[in-house]
C-alpha cells in the first residue's frame, strides 16, 4: 500500500496538463467489444480503473497493448461472454460491457458491479432498458445471464430518483446501436462523456442523433466498423487543480482542458474570490485569492457535479465564513468530513449537507481517504495545511488521476510517495 507524505504551505504555480477522461474513456473500451475490428483509442490516461477494463477486455477474447496513452483493442474470441465477478465488482464503470456485449455476440454474464463506497448505486436502470430492448435475463448468483438476440428499438424512459443516469444511458445507447428499429432514450444522461460515446460511435457507423439532450435517437444498424478516436480531457481533473491553485492561492495554466464542460464549476469557484480565464481553446488560468464563503448544491448536468463538491469542501474549509454543500445526487458523499475535521476543519453534516464553518488554517495529519473524490480533496487540504500531512488508501486516487503527485510536485507541490505497511509492528517501527 502507499500513502502521500505532503508538506503544505506552498504555493503552486506553472502548468499542469490534464489527462484524458477516466468517465469517457472506460464506456468507450466496453464499444471496442461491438466490433471484430481493431480499434485504437488514444489519449488514454494511464490509470487503475483503464487498466483493470483492459484485462475485462482480455477475459472477452480482445488482445490489448496500452502504449503512451494509445491503447489497442483487436477481437480475436468473440464467444466469450462472461465477465467474472473477480473483476467487474471491482470497479462499477465495467459493467458498460453489459450493453455491446448484447448488442454484438447477443448473449451476456455478467457479475453486478462495485467500485467507490459513497453510497446506493443500483444498476436497476441498466436492467429496466435492456428489458425493454426485448432482453430476457435473470439475476444468478451475482451475475446478469442475459439473450439479447431477440432485441427491439422501442422508447425508454431512463430517469431515476437521482435524475438521470450516466452509466445507464451508455449501457443502453450501446445495446440499442444494433438492434433493430430505432429506440428512443427519454431523460437521457446528457453529460459530455456520453456525448463522447456517441461520437466514437457514430464514427464506427451508428446513427445515434440527440446526444448531449435528454433524448437520444439510435437507429439500428446492422454492424459497425473499428474505431479511432482520441478522448476529451477529464473536467473532474480539471477542476481538482483548479482547486489546488485556489486552496494554495496560486497561479496555474490547466492545458488540455475544456471550459465549456464545467461553467457551473466555474461561476462558484469564481464566487470564492479565485480568478478564472479562458486563456485559449484548450487553457485555463487559474490563481487563487482571499477565499470567501459560498453555498453550493450539486445537480446533474449542467450543473454543478457531485464530483467536485469534496474538493471545493476542502476549499471552503479554509473561506472567511460559513458554508452550505447540499449533494443532491449522493446524498451520503460526506465521509469526507471526518477527515477534515482531524486537520481543524469545523464541518458538520446535517442530512444531505455540510456546513462548513471556514477556519484561519488547517494542521497536517494523519487522515484516510474513502473514495476517489474524498481522497483528492485530502490531498488538496494538505497542500494548504501547516505541517506534514499523511494520505493513505492512495490506492483511490490512482484510479482516476493520472500521476497526481507528479503534476503537482511540477509545479511546486512537496509531496512524495511513500510505501506504507498499516500491520507493521510496533518493535519494527521502533526499530526502524
Amino acid at each position: 500500500m502507499h500513502k502521500f507524505v505532503v508538506e503544505g504551505g506552498k504555493e503552486l504555480i506553472g502548468e499542469i496538463r490534464i489527462s484524458g477522461s477516466k468517465n469517457e474513456v472506460l464506456p468507450i473500451l466496453a464499444a471496442t467489444l461491438m466490433t471484430d475490428e481493431r480499434s485504437i483509442i488514444r489519449n488514454v490516461p494511464n490509470l487503475s480503473d483503464v487498466r483493470l477494463m483492459l484485462e475485462i477486455l482480455e477475459e472477452l477474447g480482445c488482445q490489448t497493448t496500452f502504449d503512451r496513452g494509445t491503447v489497442t483493442v483487436t477481437p480475436y474470441n468473440l464467444d466469450r461472454t462472461q465477465a467474472s465477478y473477480e473483476l467487474v465488482s471491482q470497479m462499477r464503470a465495467s459493467f458498460c460491457v453489459l450493453g455491446p456485449l448484447l448488442s454484438f455476440r447477443k448473449k451476456a454474464k455478467v457479475s453486478l458491479p462495485g467500485g467507490c463506497v459513497i453510497g446506493v448505486r443500483p444498476v436497476d436502470l441498466h436492467l429496466r432498458g435492456i428489458k425493454a430492448l426485448g432482453v430476457n435475463y435473470d439475476l444468478d448468483h451475482g451475475y446478469v445471464v442475459a439473450d439479447g438476440s431477440q432485441m427491439q428499438g422501442t422508447r425508454i424512459f431512463l430517469g431515476g430518483n437521482s435524475g438521470s443516469t450516466v452509466t445507464g444511458t451508455a449501457n443502453i445507447m450501446m445495446a440499442a446501436v444494433l438492434a433493430n428499429g430505432t429506440t428512443y432514450i427519454e431523460q437521457a444522461a446528457p453529460e459530455p462523456e456520453v456525448e463522447g460515446l456517441a461520437r466514437m460511435l457514430n464514427s464506427m457507423g451508428a446513427q445515434i442523433f440527440g446526444a448531449g439532450s435528454h433524448r437520444i435517437e439510435i437507429r439500428g444498424v446492422d454492424r459497425l466498423r473499428g474505431a479511432d478516436y482520441t478522448v476529451q480531457p477529464d473536467r473532474m481533473e480539471t477542476a481538482t487543480y483548479a482547486v489546488a491553485a485556489a486552496i494554495t492561492h496560486g497561479d496555474l495554466t490547466l492545458t488540455n482542458s475544456k471550459y465549456e464542460n464545467l461553467i457551473a464549476f466555474w461561476e462558484k469557484l469564481k464566487e470564492t474570490g479565485t480568478q478564472v480565464e479562458q486563456i485559449a481553446s484548450d487553457k485555463i488560468r487559474v490563481r487563487g485569492g482571499e477565499i470567501n464563503p459560498t453555498d453550493i448544491v450539486t445537480f446533474a448536468y449542467p450543473g454543478f457535479p457531485t464530483d467536485a463538491q469534496a474538493p471545493m469542501a476542502s476549499l471552503l474549509s479554509l473561506a472567511n465564513g460559513i458554508s452550505i454543500v447540499t449533494d443532491t445526487i449522493y446524498p451520503d458523499r460526506f465521509m469526507l468530513i471526518a477527515e477534515l475535521n482531524r486537520m481543524g476543519a469545523d464541518i458538520r453534516k446535517q442530512n444531505n449537507s455540510a456546513i462548513i464553518n471556514g477556519t484561519k488554517h488547517l494542521s497536517g495529519a494523519q487522515v484516510m481517504g474513502s473514495d476517489l473524490r474524498a481522497t483528492a480533496a485530502l490531498v488538496l487540504a494538505g497542500l494548504a495545511a501547516k505541517g506534514e500531512t499523511e494520505v493513505h488508501r492512495v490506492y483511490h486516487v490512482d484510479r482516476g488521476y493520472e500521476q497526481m503527485e507528479l503534476k503537482l510536485a511540477k509545479v511546486g507541490a512537496r509531496i512524495e510517495r511513500a510505501e506504507y505497511n498499516p500491520r507493521r509492528r510496533k518493535s519494527d517501527r521502533e526499530a526502524a
